[in-house]
């Protein structure tokens, strides 16, 4: 099971009805709020990927970029009273194919961002971007509109892998797009994956080669999965096997550590000072405020950590902002919850968590975790001491295992 929590993270399960769910327990006591992000969810793309199994729907007819902002502005606006005065540290517009907007709704979009949040005058804003839509002028006026990260879904530099994948682009547009990004960025990431139809270590060695070459501050390797829901998971391609999906997996950490890039989490791998910052809000059980269609949020208070989702499909999702019910579903975590929910996070990460970050993102003591914390130390998955706990190399790689002992039993017993 892959659990990747980039622009994934906020997208996700089918609406259910709107539900206001008690926390089981006492209410928790977070001594402060963790740090605020925003996910924008532009759900279009050319044509759907037969692997791509996130809230994604293929363009018919023109794109209602204006009908879809003001959507948008007003899906904000209505949050507001839950992150009044909270400053937001990075936006990440997440797809979809968010660059098939134009850069003047993208620039009308942050502008009312700015108008309505703190956004701090270094957040990283980063824009998710295809290959198949890269013009130089195009991503010079996003650059402009404030955008200051790429996160370019190339996939594969090989153009047999990329047809099997259902990309619209080929290796050379691939190159192009990395061109484009160098001219107008100091900052962007490369989306890959490995163990991909027919692959063998040769091909994805070349892949790791390219982008290499292609000097980008961050790549994302991830390990092509076969997800409930998508055309790959209907039908099957033929994928490399346990043993040699690991030997690539091997390949791929091994070449990029000696380049030079920190392994920091499970698929992702920087340049010294540029991991992504949204991302790590992300995976140490920060705050995000999610807006569009699909989108999920993670809001802390003094007392509670509330999750909400917003309707998913772009039709549903702009008929209900205008009728204000956008929200469809909305629950308090539960106290029984919060451990497997912060460590299904923090555990991606290489450096793992500081003890005292456990308590400050889920108002618990790091004792309602000890039982789980010492099976994963007895079995080699995980390591600590006083000041932190971080999963050892047979925990990175035993990740799902590592978790598992975190459930709650009830989800124990259904897993």
């Amino acid at each position: 099971m892959r659990l990747a929590l980039s622009s994934a993270g906020t997208q996700g399960l089918m609406p259910a009805p709107l539900v206001n769910a008690p926390a089981v327990g006492h209410r928790l006591r977070l001594v402060s709020l963790p740090p605020l992000a925003l996910y924008v969810h532009l759900p279009w793309c050319v044509r759907k990927c037969p692997y791509c199994d996130f809230n994604s729907h293929e363009v018919r007819g023109a794109l209602p970029e204006d009908e879809y902002v003001a959507a948008l502005i007003a899906d904000l606006e209505s949050a507001l009273p839950a992150v009044w005065g909270r400053r937001v540290h990075s936006v990440f517009l997440g797809g979809g194919t968010p660059s098939l907007f134009s850069a003047r709704a993208i620039d009308r979009l942050l502008a009312a961002v700015r108008a309505r949040l703190p956004l701090d005058p270094d957040a990283e804003i980063t824009l998710e971007a295809n290959p198949g839509t890269f013009e130089a002028d195009k991503f010079r006026d996003f650059r402009a509109a404030g955008v200051n990260r790429l996160s370019i879904g190339i996939q594969s530099f090989d153009p047999a892998h990329l047809k099997a994948l259902g990309r619209i682009h080929d290796g050379r547009e691939a190159l192009r797009a990395v061109e484009i990004a160098h001219a107008h960025f100091d900052n962007f990431n490369l989306d890959l994956m490995y163990a991909l139809p027919d692959q063998t270590l040769d091909e994805a060695g070349r892949d790791v080669d390219a982008a290499l070459a292609a000097r980008a501050p961050h790549l994302s390797f991830y390990h092509l999965t076969l997800e409930p829901n998508t055309a790959f998971f209907t039908r099957p391609p033929p994928l490399p096997d346990e043993d040699a999906a690991a030997a690539i997996g091997d390949m791929v950490e091994r070449r990029l550590v000696e380049a030079g890039y920190d392994h920091y989490e499970t698929s992702a791998y920087a340049r010294p000072g540029r991991a992504c910052r949204h991302n790590l809000n992300y995976w140490r059980f920060g705050d995000y405020l999610g807006i569009g269609a699909g989108a999920h949020a993670k809001i802390s208070f003094a007392d509670r950590i509330v999750r909400e989702v917003r309707a998913r499909t772009p039709a549903e999702y702009l008929r209900r902002v205008a009728a204000g019910e956008h929200v469809v579903e909305r629950r308090e975590l539960a106290r029984a919850d919060l451990p497997f929910e912060f460590m299904m996070n923090a555990l991606r990460l290489a450096e793992g968590f500081p003890v005292a970050m456990f308590a400050e993102r889920t108002g618990l003591p790091i004792v309602v975790a000890g039982g789980a914390l010492a099976r994963a130390e007895a079995r080699g998955l995980l390591e600590r001491d006083h000041v932190r706990i971080r999963p050892t190399a047979l925990g990175r790689r035993y990740l799902n295992d590592l978790l598992g002992l975190f459930l709650p039993e009830e989800g124990k017993r259904k897993a």
